[in-house]
């Protein structure tokens, strides 16, 4: 058996307020709990990573339009990043080698 792809669905009560993302070959799917799932609270314990080319090029054009968690920074481990909450409280980070950028 050979697995193809995974597209992560987050849950979401602000579901006309909340976009899917889809960027090249990267997917993130919005959408209610149906009635087999539980929704106690909308949460996550992680946040998703986003390889991206240029980490400060995407800075740049994110900084004043979201809710930042932490702003670009390199760190020990070489990678050049930054993170935002989007509008449900899930974590997004996006970095690409310091080398790169």
């Amino acid at each position: 058996m050979n697995f193809k792809s995974l597209h992560p669905i987050l849950w979401s009560e602000n579901f006309d307020e909340t976009i899917g993302l889809q960027k090249d070959e990267i997917e993130i799917m919005i959408s209610k709990p149906n009635q087999y799932e539980k929704l106690n609270k909308i949460g996550f314990s992680g946040s998703f990573y986003f390889n991206v080319e240029n980490a400060d090029e995407l800075w740049e054009d994110l900084k004043t339009k979201t809710n930042i968690c932490y702003e670009i920074e390199t760190f020990e481990w070489g990678m050049r990043e930054f993170a935002i909450y989007d509008n449900n409280g899930y974590i997004l980070q996006f970095g690409s080698p310091a080398s790169e950028n």
